[in-house]
């Protein structure tokens, strides 16, 4: 199932992490230094808390998490086929995990169209 990704700046990651754990009733699923991740059933969502990476409070890029890469590969052909501008990543370490991924620029903020490949 894919789900809605919102990737958020934090000024103070161990009081959004209990905010949000009070908001959606669910522990993250992956906490790091700077860094914690929910995925939450109810919407479908992937929530992405960053400390330190930009203004608290504020959105830092919003995304999609796909099933496989095949659906990240199915991403980027439409999106070049729709005249985007992307950046394709395969088998990046990003957020503690190994991902492929298409970044699609030109809108007031970054898109990320993602697969978790492994943990890392």
């Amino acid at each position: 199932m894919s789900r809605v990704q919102l990737a958020l700046n934090v000024g103070d990651l161990d009081a959004a992490i209990d905010h949000y754990i009070r908001m959606f009733g669910v522990g993250p699923a992956k906490v790091r230094d700077g860094y914690a991740n929910f995925v939450v059933a109810d919407p479908p969502l992937k929530l992405v808390l960053i400390a330190g990476a930009g203004e608290p409070g504020t959105m830092n890029h919003v995304g999609v998490e796909l099933d496989g890469p095949d659906e990240v590969a199915a991403k980027i052909e439409d999106a070049v086929s729709r005249g985007f501008e992307v950046a394709v990543s395969q088998a990046e370490t990003c957020c503690y995990a190994v991902q492929d991924k298409v970044w699609i620029h030109g809108g007031e903020v970054p898109w990320e169209w993602y697969t978790v490949l492994e943990d890392a």
